[in-house]
């Protein structure tokens, strides 16, 4: 595509946030141009758990993760996990993140997620209606799986952290989670169950219903990226390959890409990448056949999410630290293969997997406003595991800055400057 562009609103990056964020600036009458070389919602948007999660308050870092952390990293089997070869590259993150997993820094961070999070839900359901998508939304909320007595009693404390939060939580005997999801096997320990959390059925089918939804308001997507990023007041002219942009407002929505696009805009943001995977078993069904599972289960010492998805169960999660580069670590996904079989022993073999990037920060804050050099360029990125949950928040505070209103969310603990 040659030639210039003018436009009032640039978003970079077309994955939930950034498609979210269009939608509600052309529902309010903007001019909308988003650019991102790949198709719209192809990459962590399609990839996810699909679960809306009001639970989800507490960082990455934390003390227990502080206490645990080499073996975390460095035990092949462990859901948290480190690329050997990119140890050298990841040293600052890594010191960084280990401040933030100190005591107070924690408690700072897991109240500003729970500031983003808290109505989740509901903002899903008006996005969901907004464009058709209701059908993909289950309210069957989502289970934490226990499976020794020891890690139950232990989540009893958890539980009651994140009921101070504001989070919605009952603990499960082993007979009450049998009562809910009779397809799990029986545990020693129970579950906590989050009444309130949704759960998309095809997170992928949802995201491609919000793009049609915006490119029926008049969104434009231009499938290139960004070279260069120069603000020309009152403009910002964005440059790729073979085209020319002005706009009025830049919104930088790229995930794990963002980093690049914000040092071009005047922040050094210390983002880096969570490799996150999925395999997925087709599971056709009968008449006659019951569901394995009815709702979103997390195995807690294994760390993924069983999601029963449409015509399949996605096994889906585990942390790998390790940048952007394209090939896939076999190992994770035969740790998915072989938990989901250690609950479902009779799976047939794996149809399918999956590996996205996840944007990682070091505290599991994004950062949404305006960059250092004036409210024309607006971040709104690194969203971790919640950019899901937390796409119809963030336009709406992206909006909201756009207009000159003041936002619903002190954005002082999300600003790049914090940094």
């Amino acid at each position: 595509m040659a030639g210039t562009i003018d436009t009032e609103i640039a978003i970079i990056g077309a994955g939930v946030v950034g498609l979210a964020i269009a939608h509600r600036l052309l529902r309010e009458g903007r001019e909308v141009v988003v650019i991102d070389p790949n198709d719209p919602g192809s990459g962590a948007s399609y990839g996810n758990a699909g679960t809306i999660a009001d639970y989800a308050v507490l960082p990455v870092g934390t003390p227990a993760v502080l206490r645990n952390l080499p073996s975390l990293l460095f035990d092949k089997t462990s859901p948290l996990a480190i690329r050997r070869a990119g140890i050298l590259s990841l040293a600052p993150w890594l010191l960084r993140f280990l401040r933030q997993s100190l005591p107070e820094a924690a408690r700072r961070n897991t109240a500003a997620i729970a500031a983003l999070v808290s109505d989740a839900a509901d903002r899903w359901r008006q996005l969901a209606g907004e464009i058709g998508g209701d059908d993909i939304l289950q309210a069957r909320g989502c289970l934490y799986m226990y499976e020794s007595a020891r890690a139950y009693r232990d989540a009893g404390s958890d539980m009651a952290a994140r009921r101070g939060y504001g989070v919605s939580a009952d603990l499960l005997s082993p007979a009450e989670l049998a009562a809910m999801e009779p397809g799990l096997p029986q545990v020693a320990g129970g579950a906590a169950f989050f009444p309130k959390a949704l759960f998309m059925t095809d997170p992928g089918m949802m995201v491609a219903i919000l793009a049609a939804s915006a490119r029926a308001l008049g969104l434009v997507h231009i499938p290139a990226g960004i070279t260069s990023l120069i603000r020309r007041d009152p403009d910002v002219v964005l440059r790729g390959d073979d085209f020319r942009i002005s706009a009025r407002h830049v919104v930088i929505a790229a995930g794990a890409f963002s980093r690049p696009l914000a040092r071009l805009a005047g922040d050094r943001i210390p983002l880096d990448t969570e490799r996150g995977y999925h395999v997925e078993f087709d599971t056709p069904t009968t008449p006659r056949q019951k569901p394995r599972l009815t709702r979103p289960t997390c195995p807690t010492t294994r760390g993924f999410y069983l999601c029963p998805m449409s015509g399949r169960l996605r096994v889906a999660g585990t942390v790998e630290l390790g940048g952007l580069q394209p090939e896939m670590s076999l190992h994770r996904l035969q740790m998915l293969e072989q938990g989901a079989r250690a609950i479902f022993p009779d799976l047939p073999p794996a149809n399918r997997s999956w590996m996205g990037f996840r944007p990682s920060l070091p505290d599991s804050l994004p950062v949404i406003g305006p960059s250092a050099g004036g409210g024309s360029v607006i971040h709104a990125f690194g969203h971790g595991h919640i950019g899901l949950t937390l796409a119809p928040i963030t336009a709406e505070l992206v909006s909201d800055l756009i207009a000159g209103r003041t936002p619903q969310r002190d954005l002082a603990p999300y600003s790049a400057g914090r940094f």
